[in-house]
């Protein structure tokens, strides 16, 4: 079962759906379905070192050597990250790099290229 949003006006947990609207019952307030899944697309905006917001796709490049956890390997300043995936979690970025593999970056060590 899903999780129902709490009440933006009231904060009340109690609300429900009616049709294409969510009803708190405490404060008889309404809002748009679109409206809340439009706002958890817009609360997830990942950005780089330089403050450019990031996308699907992007082409990133490391701005500093960052050692690879469990082994030896080191991955250069400059070293380009093709078609990126934005995924949640503390390391934002799926990407695959080249002498390397797949890994997830943070996306405060990334600049978009």
């Amino acid at each position: 079962m899903s999780e129902l949003p709490k009440c933006p006006e009231c904060g009340s947990e109690y609300t429900y759906e009616d049709r294409e609207m969510f009803v708190c019952p405490e404060c008889a307030h309404e809002w748009s379905v679109i409206a809340v899944e439009e706002s958890a697309d817009a609360a997830r905006v990942i950005k780089d070192a330089n403050g450019n917001v990031l996308q699907d796709g992007d082409t990133v490049t490391v701005i500093k050597d960052l050692k690879v956890k469990g082994s030896s390997l080191v991955v250069k300043v400059g070293a380009k990250a093709k078609n990126i995936r934005l995924v949640d979690g503390d390391h934002d970025i799926d990407c695959k790099i080249d002498g390397i593999g797949a890994m997830k970056l943070k996306s405060e060590f990334v600049k978009k290229a």
